[in-house]
């Protein structure tokens, strides 16, 4: 990795910049320096560091979702920041206490499980019944109505490994909404195969959801490795059993806050570039990859644009709060911002782990193209390739920004192959972070703000098409 990042650095130092439609030769050196002080510069790792040794695991509501506004809030301002502010937004609050499991029948064996998000409780004694298996949701829900009557149903989808993450839709779907689905059918409880690519016996926590006039049954997930236990108990024809048992509470509406830094345009400071990350994590690790890693290396870029010069556009780092409960910082800050939103002219959201960015797609008004080919062409010595099917989707908490608003979406694609081998899990910590890689991430997320910000032409949505 070493040798890729010199060889990065090379690379950005050989470049040669020449006026261009959208940015003069000075422009462009500065974009090189931005790039270059990136990828040098520990500053993005060091944020990470701090948040995750200092507060560690971040769910929304608890004393240290608490700290890590504070922290953040004294972040920015000790890097620099012109203006530093939190937003509020409130959303269910939702605890884990305690969590364990085993099969019964035909031999007792350890279960490794965890609650997912907003699950109910099992009475104290846990939950004993038989396993019905199903491979898809699908196929829970065409089951006959009452015939899961005094049993545990259960979701054996296998989610594929992708350098894109591409098997994540598919199964998160049983994760939110099979609770409900089994529940339907007559179930005392639900359990599914770990939404992951990992063979390690962590178990994936992740939301879920319950529907209003549909028992809630407790919901859970289990490691990959007793997954397939249970599956080969099942095809030897044996009668599976299994204790589950999840103690959680709902607690009501819960606040916390989305924490914003902005480093003001020199022209027009009223339009920004928005980039950031979700601040707060699951509870079971130290929320290193998830996502930490894109507050920490979205704040460092901003920074190292700052170092160099202030853009004719502001520089706007958001960091929402509770979006692993159902993205409630991003819905507040919409609400918020609902009369103002035109003012964005790029948002990108870094919320897929540490690994290199190996894409980069807008999805753009046809007209702003050419800036996006001119950024574009500065992400390519960091080995960026451009997309341009003009079709990004953005990051989780850009979704009610596409639901409501047109606005000018930008995606920086990381190479997911092995981040769902932690996400959501225990295993989700600081050592799973290479430092060069996100240094990488850090000098393209500068890149594309930088230029988004600096160039001549105003970004612009793609018309709306609602």
């Amino acid at each position: 990795m070493k040798k890729i990042i010199t060889a990065l650095l090379l690379t950005s130092s050989l470049t040669a910049h020449a006026t261009s439609a959208e940015f003069t030769a000075k422009q462009l050196q500065q974009v090189d320096e931005v790039r270059s002080a990136a990828l040098k510069s520990p500053l993005s790792y060091e944020l990470l560091e701090s948040l995750t040794t200092e507060v560690g695991p971040r769910l929304p509501g608890t004393e240290n979702d608490k700290k890590a506004v504070a922290w953040a809030k004294a972040k920015f301002n000790e890097l620099g920041f012109d203006k530093v502010w939190l937003e509020e937004a409130t959303f269910p609050n939702w605890r884990r206490y305690s969590e364990s499991g085993k099969i019964l029948t035909p031999s007792e064996q350890p279960l490794h499980l965890t609650a997912l998000g907003n699950s109910v409780s099992t009475p104290k004694d846990g939950i004993s019944a038989p396993v019905v298996l199903f491979e898809t949701l699908d196929e829970l829900i065409a089951a006959p109505a009452n015939s899961l009557k005094g049993k545990i149903a259960y979701i054996n989808y296998r989610m594929n490994r992708h350098i894109d993450g591409n098997g994540y839709g598919p199964a998160v779907k049983a994760r939110g909404t099979g609770a409900v689905e089994a529940a339907k059918k007559g179930a005392v409880a639900y359990m599914m195969r770990s939404v992951s690519t990992a063979h390690h016996r962590f178990a994936h926590t992740g939301g879920s959801h319950y529907k209003e006039g549909v028992k809630k049954i407790p919901n859970v997930t289990i490691a990959n490795p007793d997954a397939d236990q249970i599956a080969r108990l099942v095809a030897l024809n044996k009668k599976v059993t299994v204790n589950i048992n999840v103690q959680t509470q709902s607690l009501g509406e819960g606040t916390s806050y989305n924490v914003i830094g902005q480093f003001n345009g020199t022209e027009n400071p009223e339009q920004y570039v928005l980039i950031g990350g979700h601040l707060d994590s699951w509870d079971l690790g130290t929320g290193a990859l998830d996502d930490g890693a894109g507050v920490a290396l979205t704040m460092a870029a901003a920074k190292h644009i700052s170092d160099v010069k202030r853009p004719k556009r502001s520089i706007r780092v958001v960091l929402f709060a509770a979006e692993e409960l159902g993205l409630w910082g991003a819905k507040a800050y919409f609400a918020q911002h609902k009369n103002d939103l035109h003012n964005i002219v790029a948002a990108a959201e870094s919320d897929f782990g540490a690994d290199v960015v190996y894409g980069f797609e807008s999805n753009v008004d046809a007209a702003s193209l050419p800036v996006v080919r001119a950024i574009a062409k500065e992400l390519a010595p960091l080995n960026i390739e451009y997309i341009g099917k003009n079709q990004a989707n953005g990051g989780p908490d850009l979704i009610p920004f596409k639901k409501a608003v047109s606005a000018p979406i930008f995606e920086l694609a990381q190479d997911g192959t092995d981040y769902f081998d932690y996400h959501h899990t225990a295993d989700d910590t600081l050592d799973k972070v290479t430092p060069a890689k996100l240094r990488q991430n850090t000098a393209a997320y500068a890149v594309f703000a930088l230029m988004a910000a600096d160039a001549k032409t105003t970004i612009k949505p793609k018309a709306d098409t609602k």
